[in-house]
């Protein structure tokens, strides 16, 4: 039904669009366009908005007549061609509709960036010169494109102060970008106070630079500062345990290939540090999840810098949230090429894949074959494995995987309590309420402000009718620490609730329920409540709403339809 509909809604927006076609296609209203033209235009549109970039290709090059009379067919064709890394055909079509009299962002960058590739300074300022003039009209740009490009074209003119007299052109809006772009251009012509500029970056605290690390260990190689590239990854290491990137730098650094970290990177090639400022801007509209123009930047990125294979990682991304499973399986097999961090990264992301193509037993076959293939796993290949386990309901073969990763794991590493917390976690699942309850209160002991850890074991003790006293203090505390959390006041007010303090239960299950309007068990929670208080007519109006409710498990609604005809007949 939801298909037929959808196909109906386009249709009909064919047909109007259909129906106004002579002022949208042609400035002059005596051109005439064949149905089939037409048809190529809304078929390649639709395709492109849709990211089927050959599709879109397919029916958009057939009507490339209409390039000098509708500016919006060349802004999809263009992103469509760049999209599929028709590079030389991108920068021929950007010219043949450049004018000097029309302002358009997407031909004035690819001319720009062709002329600047082509050493052809000149021209490419020409260009990019006109972008800050788009920017006037578009608030996205804001000035920052153009002057980034000029600052870099001066640079190989050799002209350093204008170089860095552009770059201050950039609006405080865009610090970050400036700052990042500073570093390189420092970097480019072989500044003293390019390792203090990037250090200084990474220990901002106002924004994660924790990418930047590679940047600093790059730079320190190219010095050749092993010694302090190898510190340098260590320390960072502890405190982002998760960056892919800086996962795998540490790996190269540990087996003497200091070579693949050089050559992903080299701040003396102007391309590289360009290419680092389209991958920033792709990400940003990934953030966003614009994943087509993330891509659109993304890719302008690779040609300017193809030796960065582990950015390919954001297209993969991009394409997985845009539903495109074969792509962004073909990108992940090519990241297994990078080295061990990348491969068992992609293995884990092919397996995800696979659960939504062809279900768990699939998936999880797949990522079995692929960690029985590790030479030595790790703790962290353990931690990870256990983790797709839970996430996927095998609890006990999670809570295998997760003592393996406790035994390989130093004891004040700071991953170790959340291990705990989700082997107990797991326990708690199997109804192994004694090893839950150990593992949740290890967890704590070794890091006592986890508000939802103190919830989830708070919260345990309620619904179980122990420990009421002290369930009460943890709940406060996680409170405190997650002042805007519905699931941990709900708990807050259910602790109340079981110790029979209805008014402030009331309290606070109706702020859970502000919070979390849609969410069945609050809402129950506050019917309870609320019948307790002796409102039988309110109490009844929520518990028939939850009855309306998306994704309500059947023992609920048989709960709930038992307790509109008796109300709570046995008393917490």
């Amino acid at each position: 039904m939801k298909f037929l509909i959808k196909k109906i809604y386009i249709i009909l927006f064919l047909l109007i669009i259909l129906l106004t076609t002579t002022k949208i296609f042609a400035k002059d209203s005596k051109i005439q366009y064949a149905e089939e033209d037409i048809s190529n235009y809304f078929l390649g549109i639709i395709s492109a908005k849709q990211s089927y970039n050959k599709e879109a290709f397919r029916y958009l090059k057939k009507i490339q007549s209409i390039k000098n009379r509708h500016s919006q067919f060349n802004v999809e064709f263009i992103r469509t061609i760049v999209l599929l890394e028709k590079f030389k055909q991108a920068f021929a079509f950007s010219k043949n509709v450049w004018s000097k009299d029309e302002l358009f962002f997407e031909t004035d960058l690819l001319l720009g960036l062709d002329s600047f590739i082509k050493k052809d300074y000149i021209s490419a300022e020409r260009y990019f010169e006109r972008l800050n003039k788009i920017s006037q009209y578009n608030l996205i740009f804001d000035n920052f494109f153009g002057n980034v490009l000029m600052a870099w074209t001066r640079a190989l003119q050799g002209n350093k102060v204008e170089s860095f007299k552009f770059l201050e052109k950039i609006p405080s809006p865009y610090h970050h970008l400036k700052s990042i772009q500073n570093i390189f251009l420092q970097c480019y012509f072989d500044s003293n106070n390019t390792q203090k500029s990037l250090e200084e970056l990474i220990e901002n605290a106002d924004y994660n630079f924790s990418r930047y690390n590679f940047f600093l260990v790059n730079y320190l190689l190219s010095k050749n500062k092993i010694i302090e590239a190898k510190k340098i990854i260590q320390n960072s290491r502890k405190k982002y345990s998760s960056n892919l990137l800086i996962r795998q730098t540490e790996f190269f650094l540990q087996n003497d290939e200091n070579e693949k970290i050089k050559v992903f990177f080299n701040c003396k090639n102007s391309n590289d540090s360009l290419a680092e400022f389209f991958y920033t801007i792709a990400n940003l509209y990934a953030s966003e999840r614009n994943y087509r123009l993330s891509n659109f930047y993304l890719k302008i990125s690779l040609f300017l810098n193809s030796r960065f294979t582990p950015n390919e990682a954001l297209l993969a991304e991009n394409f997985y949230y845009q539903k495109k499973n074969k792509e962004s399986k073909s990108v992940y097999y090519s990241l297994r090429s990078i080295g061990a961090a990348y491969s068992w990264y992609a293995s884990k992301n092919i397996a995800t894949i696979l659960l939504r193509e062809k279900g768990k037993e699939h998936s999880l076959n797949s990522l079995e074959k692929d960690f029985e293939l590790l030479s030595n796993p790790n703790f962290e290949h353990y931690y990870e494995l256990a983790n797709f386990y839970k996430d996927n309901e095998y609890y006990k073969e999670s809570i295998k995987y997760y003592s393996l990763a406790l035994k390989k794991i130093k004891k004040n590493h700071p991953l170790v309590p959340k291990i705990l917390d989700r082997r107990g976690t797991s326990f708690e699942r199997l109804n192994d309420w004694e090893n839950a309850e150990k593992d949740l209160l290890e967890s704590l002991k070794i890091l006592p402000d986890q508000a939802h850890v103190l919830n989830y074991l708070a919260y345990s003790w309620v619904d179980k009718g122990i420990n009421l006293d002290r369930g009460l203090e943890m709940l406060k505390k996680a409170t405190e620490l997650k002042k805007n959390d519905g699931y941990i006041i709900d708990s807050l007010g259910w602790a109340y609730y079981a110790k029979k303090d209805y008014i402030k239960a009331k309290f606070f299950l109706q702020k859970a329920v502000e919070l979390l309007p849609s969410d069945p068990i609050i809402n129950d929670h506050y019917a309870d409540t609320l019948w307790m208080l002796n409102k039988n007519i309110q109490a009844r109006y929520f518990w028939s709403n939850i009855l309306k409710l998306n994704d309500v498990e059947q023992e609920l609604k048989d709960k709930i339809k038992k307790k509109l005809i008796f109300g709570i007949v046995k008393k917490l």
